[in-house]
């Protein structure tokens, strides 16, 4: 079964591949030349349902299966944000560094140093059977600084219930277990294989 990532942010890439072992798996700039999909959904799910659309409307395969991403943080004393606006928190072409600085900034202004916060993930799936979404979630605190090199995004500030370090410092193997989007994958494989046949 052939599946093309509707994504060319490289972090997503590597996470999704690793999930997907079981199936042939492509980033969609790997199939197609690269455009520009606008984001104008009001939910992670929408988001993620028009990525995973766009791209299957350009495939000249239709027996492709397309699975798209959208995912970010909320800050429940921020009225949840950066949340869908995650990837560009810091504006348009923001990196992620940027944004990152962004929200600890933020944090700093309002002096708090640590406060609930989650992470979410939509996982759309596009194909000649219809469209789905599947979603994850990952609890936890911001803190108001960086710690650690490993993840990406926000995951230097982030410190998952449980533990008393951040993303950027736990293990590659620790975060796949308990991360947002490895939640949704367990569900999107599932979903996978009734798709199969």
């Amino acid at each position: 079964m052939k599946i093309i990532l509707a994504s060319s942010n490289q972090g997503k890439l590597r996470e999704l591949k690793a999930w997907m072992e079981d199936f042939e798996v492509y980033a969609f700039s790997e199939v197609m030349t690269p455009f520009e999909i606008i984001e104008d959904g009001n939910s992670f799910k929408e988001n993620a349902l028009i990525k995973a659309r766009a791209v299957y409307e350009a495939l000249d395969d239709k027996s492709a299966i397309v699975m798209s991403d959208d995912s970010g943080i909320s800050v429940n004393v921020l009225d949840h944000a950066p949340g869908i606006y995650s990837a560009r928190y810091a504006g348009n072409g923001a990196t992620s560094e940027e944004n990152l600085d962004k929200l600890i900034q933020t944090l700093k202004d309002k002096n708090i140093q640590i406060t609930p916060a989650y992470y979410t993930a939509a996982i759309a799936i596009v194909c000649q059977k219809g469209e789905f979404c599947v979603h994850g979630w990952m609890y936890g605190n911001v803190i108001a600084g960086k710690k650690g090199n490993n993840g990406f995004g926000y995951d230097p500030s982030f410190i998952p219930l449980g533990f008393d370090t951040t993303l950027g410092e736990l293990d590659e193997s620790v975060k796949r277990e308990l991360s947002h989007r490895s939640k949704a994958l367990r569900l999107a494989k599932i979903l996978l294989k009734t798709l199969k046949d």
